[in-house]
């Protein structure tokens, strides 16, 4: 299976969510982590400490996809319209992370433009979902339902163990912090979905 996660905005989750999903991956089979990201924030992470998974630098990632049973690409932020609708065709799953703010979700909206016509398959995966009380993520996936949007039931939480498993370069379900098991738990539950949607 090949997922690539992207979007038109930086700072939504989108290496969190590559290397995460990876990590569950890399559970049922081997999984490679292609950075394509021009910052190569997921090769960094990797270095700081070790992540589960093989993470390679796109430039190189034809040499090493046929031995793996997933591929999982983060991506650069901000693709053309052109790199956007390319991308969509060679993959199995498109993953769109947005957070539940005005500003991402008004990019989503133009990802999902560009998108259109063109067949792709993707879901939008709400990030950063802040702690009730606040309703932001109830909103927005209001919001995108009623537009039709296609979008993981699971969510993923705001959670410090985050960044803190990227300074660390391991998944959050190594991060010495108690409420790290329920970020971990989030994204499983999204891996799970996209078993079951790609299965």
């Amino acid at each position: 299976m090949i997922l690539a996660i992207t979007g038109f905005k930086g700072g939504v989750g989108k290496t969190t969510t590559a290397v995460h999903l990876a990590s569950f991956l890399s559970a049922w089979a081997p999984t490679l982590l292609v950075d394509g990201d021009p910052n190569r924030s997921a090769t960094g992470w990797h270095a700081r400490g070790g992540l589960p998974v093989k993470v390679v630098d796109e430039r190189v990632a034809s040499r090493y996809a046929r031995e793996y049973t997933h591929v999982v690409i983060d991506t650069q932020a901000r693709p053309s319209k052109e790199d956007l609708k390319a991308l969509a065709e060679g993959v199995d799953l498109l993953i769109l992370p947005t957070t539940p703010d005005a500003l991402a979700l008004e990019a989503l909206l133009a990802t999902l433009e560009a998108l259109r016509g063109s067949g792709a398959r993707y879901r939008v995966l709400l990030t950063m979902i802040p702690p009730r009380p606040s309703r932001d993520g109830d909103e927005a996936r209001s919001l995108l339902e009623s537009h039709g949007v296609p979008l993981f039931r699971g969510q993923i939480r705001r959670a410090a163990a985050f960044p803190k498993a990227a300074l660390l370069g391991v998944p959050v379900y190594q991060v010495p912090d108690p409420r790290a098991r329920l970020a971990w738990e989030d994204y499983r539950e999204v891996g799970q979905e996209i078993m079951e949607v790609s299965g």
